[in-house]
């Protein structure tokens, strides 16, 4: 990996064993312990390799004297809230989330229990690059390795202590993503009174986010019969809900839920929300209804957090699922859910008749695999059709062409007043994509 892709937007990540390999994950704990002033709290998901990088990133922390602790198979919400209060200098999450189980990722928590910023990833970067030296102390000097056995206990009662509206009855399936959810979501839901009807929740370390999870919603909308359904994928960070009728409420869609709601109670800060430059013009649109400002940054939740924080919001997400609340700290699948089944228990409403304060446009997202993503800046070509199809869809739709953060892709979106036109102006637009970056 180069200085250039050490980090993505979510991490460092790479096919593990093959790009992402113990010795990497090694040396770069050796990097990242010149940021961590303390304890160091590792958590992961249920992929195979899992246990190895977590064995090389516990190796190479107390290799340089940081102590660890090993909290499992964990959301990484879970990372995050522990790092938080058990007052950790740092968190980490083995996860690649959404990909593919061959696939593994590194994500670097700081003790507020949120994502590390780009000066902080940069400074582990050059130290990473340089190779050390680095302290190799001896006998006592060396950091030792404990294991929290309650880790997922202590998160899951965290989240049912905070919530305080009983979900006695409500009818909810849940789709675990074969991932770090499949204990946690179930014993969480069932605790609070719901009637809790689970798939996708026995991981063999090779099955996770496979056409399940909130990446495929569409296998759990065909299971819902008139019950919600929440959708987390391999880390559970993000969340889809899929509503009564079986159509998918995706991040957009939750986020306007919780931005009326909390609004209508007088509880929307600023009357602000923060979301990224994907959010759906039909978003857009409901916000301006409502009379709440958006403030739009790039791709990444870890964005949406920084924004957050500057400007003092208590609502921020991507439409992807990842949705941040009031205390600004990583996104968390289990919690946004619990704030949906709050909605829907304290208004006695189904998200159904919830998710109508948002009309979403038509949008086609496809993801074109390049030889190398880097280049997508200077093709010139490519970004003469990202103009001309501005030009034709006026304010009557929108295009967003970028790179992936973390795979070998360019994203083409298109929105536009139908479907048909959408994925007439997409398939143009992908074309000269595949032309360009071929």
């Amino acid at each position: 990996m180069t200085s250039g892709s050490l980090f993505g937007t979510d991490g460092v990540r790479g096919v593990a064993n093959r790009e992402l390999t113990p010795q990497l994950a090694f040396d770069l704990a050796r990097a990242a312990a010149g940021a961590a002033d303390g304890v160091v709290f590792i958590g992961r998901d249920t992929r195979r390799s899992g246990p190895m990088l977590s064995a090389a990133l516990h190796a190479g922390f107390t290799s340089v004297g940081v102590d660890t602790v090993d909290l499992g198979v964990l959301p990484v919400g879970g990372v995050s809230r522990l790092t938080i209060s058990e007052g950790a200098a740092m968190g980490v999450m083995v996860s690649a989330s959404h990909n593919p189980a061959a696939d593994n990722g590194v994500k670097l928590i700081g003790p507020g229990g949120t994502k590390l910023p780009d000066a902080a990833e940069e400074a582990i970067t050059a130290r990473f690059l340089a190779g050390g030296p680095y302290p190799q102390p001896t006998g006592a000097g060396v950091g030792s390795i404990i294991v929290m056995d309650d880790a997922l206990n202590r998160y899951v009662d965290h989240l049912a202590t905070e919530h305080r509206v009983p979900l006695d009855g409500m009818e909810i399936v849940l789709d675990c993503a074969n991932g770090a959810a499949s204990i946690a979501a179930p014993a969480l839901f069932t605790r609070l009174g719901a009637k809790v009807e689970v798939h996708a929740a026995d991981p063999d370390g090779l099955n996770i986010n496979d056409n399940v999870g909130a990446t495929h919603p569409e296998t759990l909308a065909r299971l819902v019969g008139g019950r919600v359904g929440f959708c987390f994928d391999g880390d559970a960070d993000r969340l889809i809900a899929i509503d009564e009728d079986g159509v998918v409420a995706n991040g957009d869609v939750i986020l306007a839920v919780l931005a009326d709601h909390l609004k209508g109670k007088g509880l929307l800060t600023g009357e602000r929300v923060v979301t990224t430059v994907m959010a759906n013009l039909g978003f857009l649109n409901a916000m301006t209804a409502m009379g709440i400002e958006v403030a739009q940054t790039k791709v990444g939740d870890r964005y949406v957090l920084e924004h957050m924080e500057r400007v003092g919001a208590v609502l921020g997400g991507e439409q992807s699922g990842h949705v941040m609340l009031e205390d600004r700290i990583s996104g968390d699948g289990l919690r946004t859910a619990l704030r949906v089944a709050e909605v829907m228990a304290t208004t006695g409403s189904q998200l159904r008749a919830l998710r109508t304060v948002i009309t979403e446009f038509p949008q086609v997202l496809v993801n074109v695999k390049v030889a190398d993503r880097n280049r997508l800046a200077g093709a010139a070509a490519v970004w003469a059709a990202v103009a001309e199809a501005e030009g034709a869809l006026g304010d009557r739709g929108r295009v967003l062409v970028r790179a992936s953060g973390t795979e070998p892709l360019v994203r083409v979106m298109v929105e536009a007043a139908t479907a048909g036109d959408a994925q007439r102006v997409a398939r143009s637009l992908v074309e000269v994509v595949s032309a360009a970056l071929r």
